[in-house]
């Protein structure tokens, strides 16, 4: 069985019913989910918008591949009504990012994990610190705590619910 750390994030709608259904089809399409953290509200990273984001970090057990993982989460955000942009960041209905898959360290053109700019992103390390603050990063060699110490992102994020 295999660990995979999704971080889902929204900022559409009514925002807590997307995360539920996104776990909702999480549980479906990907396999058990065993721990969550808390919802995170957080401005907008990467460009500009009146809408703040809810985020959450997911623990999933599950038995398919990190490609397979990849498809089966870009479906769940097309069936919840996310529409990439050619290029940049949006608003969206939802978004769902591996964050990890277990320890494996993965750089192709369509996927990278664990993902790239999680040492970036208070909206990602303060849920992820929550449920995985001793997890090491495979690549940094340092845990999500540390990293969330070290993080330069000085946009807000506080706790939702």
């Amino acid at each position: 069985m295999n660990q995979a750390v999704l971080l889902l994030g929204c900022n559409i709608g009514d925002r807590e019913h997307y995360l539920v259904q996104a776990i909702n089809a999480l549980k479906k399409e990907v396999g058990t989910i065993t721990d969550f953290s808390s919802i995170y509200e957080s401005e907008p990273w990467g460009f500009h918008c009146e809408t703040s984001f809810l985020n959450q970090v997911v623990i999933a057990e599950t038995t398919i591949s990190p490609d397979q993982l990849l498809v089966q989460i870009q479906g769940i955000e097309k069936e919840l009504g996310r529409v990439r942009p050619k290029e940049g960041y949006e608003s969206r209905t939802m978004d769902i990012d591996i964050l990890f898959y277990n320890d494996l360290i993965l750089d192709t053109e369509n996927l990278k994990i664990p993902h790239p700019e999680i040492p970036n992103r208070r909206f990602a390390l303060l849920p992820l610190s929550e449920i995985l603050s001793f997890k090491m990063h495979p690549i940094l060699k340092k845990t999500i705590k540390k990293l969330l110490i070290e993080c330069d992102d000085k946009l807000w994020v506080k706790k939702y619910s």
